[in-house]
């Protein structure tokens, strides 16, 4: 009997992501109740955008949930390597079998082109999509220009018409035109594999049984499902999960729900109940009880009962969880975690040295540093009266730092001051005119320490969430601001 093996694939590109966590729960949930194994791999050919800092989160954010797998980067296993940056040769490998089996052929087009020919399809009302300009051309000839170093990237060729018949494990037979496929890139011009075929080739070699991955990938299943084809490898089973919502329904956003792993241990939630949350998501238990462990999910777990429904996820709902679990806890257990979340060791030296220098007694501490240690604050809009900023230019000043720090990667505080600077002077304020904002927005006082510590100690999610905040307070930007202050944020570079 085969063994069932599933995987969770994360790119290590930005904050851990509660999607991420969501699916890995999932897979891991039906490998244990099957016998199996789960594996994680990291998929992180963007070499632009991947960090080892946010490959060292996702395990960090795992972790602190309560969830391990049997393979990986950090432990090792029979099939590594587990990162796909470090697997080139074996994509290389594959891909050129693809190109002598007549499956695949390398395409010399330029951007320019390609955004020409897009252009023109939409202007037809045409579905934009490669028209086949290199797939015809004579082998030799593709192999003269290749030695000679023009630049190129190997792509799949499919169908271009029929239908591909998709077997979801929750959805039974879905029917996917292939008039709606592109040609798919398959390596790009650096050498480096793009996600269909880094993910076909690395599920086969690591003999990945069943997939379950997020809904939004449903689309592109027939590009998948031909490379197996083309390999004549046997496809694993395949499960399209249904995505996280926020509350109105639309799909789980950071500028509208926090979304990063980190952000809730920050904010005091407990792992257990996070998790449990989760396993909430679009599951339930058969006896519809709301609280209940990973070990209780794992053995009651069916995939069969997963709702297709959107599920909601929403902060009110996860706190309330949070508080069950908060109630349940012996009493001794209680004080260990608060001590742990807050006034752990790592965490009070951070804060000790620019606490010091500015109390007098302990009692001071609580009204001067009471911020470190809260979640959202209860903000008095007074804060934000300015003598030089009108009510517009307040919130345009924070929206746009909000921005900045969104897209910051490393958290430290000369980036946190660069991005604020940055903006200040692209508008025509000096520092000292905007930080005052940060000061009302991040610690909820006229002064205090430092903001600029501040928000390095409390770190991105944390700030960021509070700068939201504080802009809902002020009424946020209008749908025509927003499209005006966009384009204030492409200038800043």
């Amino acid at each position: 009997m085969t063994t069932v093996r599933t995987r969770i694939a994360p790119s290590p590109t930005g904050d851990p992501h509660v999607g991420t966590a969501y699916i890995a729960l999932f897979n891991l949930c039906f490998a244990r109740q099957h016998g199996g194994q789960f594996i994680l791999r990291i998929e992180d050919t963007d070499q632009l955008r991947s960090t080892r800092e946010s490959e060292q989160q996702i395990y960090d954010a795992l972790r602190w949930l309560g969830i391990e797998w049997d393979e990986g980067p950090d432990v090792g296993g029979p099939h590594g390597p587990y990162r796909q940056s470090e697997r080139g040769e074996i994509y290389k490998k594959y891909s050129d079998e693809l190109v002598a089996k007549g499956h695949a052929f390398p395409c010399f087009c330029s951007a320019e082109r390609l955004d020409q020919v897009r252009a023109e399809q939409m202007a037809n009302k045409e579905t934009p999509r490669y028209d086949g300009h290199c797939m015809h051309l004579d082998p030799a000839e593709a192999e003269r220009r290749i030695a000679a170093g023009e630049s190129h990237v190997i792509r799949m060729k499919v169908p271009s018409e029929g239908v591909c018949q998709v077997q979801d494990m929750l959805r039974g037979t879905v029917e996917i035109g292939w008039d709606r496929m592109d040609m798919q890139v398959l390596m790009k011009a650096d050498g480096l594999p793009t996600y269909f075929l880094a993910n076909v080739v690395d599920d086969h070699l690591m003999g990945i049984t069943h997939v379950l991955r997020g809904e939004e990938w449903l689309p592109s299943a027939p590009k998948l499902i031909k490379l197996y084809e083309y390999f004549g490898w046997e496809q694993p089973q395949l499960c399209y999960m249904p995505l996280l919502r926020n509350p109105d329904k639309s799909k789980l956003s950071k500028r509208k729900n926090p979304t990063s792993v980190t952000f809730y241990e920050r904010m005091g939630f407990l792992p257990q109940a996070m998790l449990n949350y989760l396993g909430r998501m679009g599951w339930s238990m058969p006896d519809e009880r709301e609280k209940f462990t990973l070990e209780e999910m794992i053995e009651h777990f069916d995939l069969q009962r997963v709702s297709l429904g959107g599920p909601i996820f929403d902060l009110e709902k996860l706190s309330w969880l949070n508080g069950q679990w908060l109630r349940e806890l012996p009493v001794e257990q209680f004080a260990a975690e608060v001590r742990k979340w807050a006034f752990n060791p790592e965490y009070m030296m951070k804060i000790a040295p620019h606490v010091q220098q500015r109390v007098e007694t302990f009692s001071q501490i609580a009204p001067l540093a009471g911020f470190f240690f809260s979640g959202p604050l209860q903000l008095d809009p007074a804060l934000f009266a300015h003598k030089k900023l009108d009510a517009t230019q307040v919130r345009q000043v924070m929206q746009l730092i909000l921005w900045k720090l969104e897209a910051l990667r490393q958290w430290e505080k000369e980036r946190i001051t660069a991005c604020i600077t940055q903006v200040a002077e692209h508008l025509g304020f000096k520092l000292r005119d905007v930080m005052p904002l940060m000061f009302a927005a991040i610690t909820g006082q006229a002064s205090s320490v430092s903001v600029l510590d501040a928000m390095e100690i409390l770190g991105p999610d944390l700030t960021r969430f509070r700068l939201r905040n504080a802009l809902e307070l002020l009424g946020g930007a209008s749908k025509k601001e927003a499209k005006e202050w966009e384009k204030l944020l492409a200038s800043l570079g």
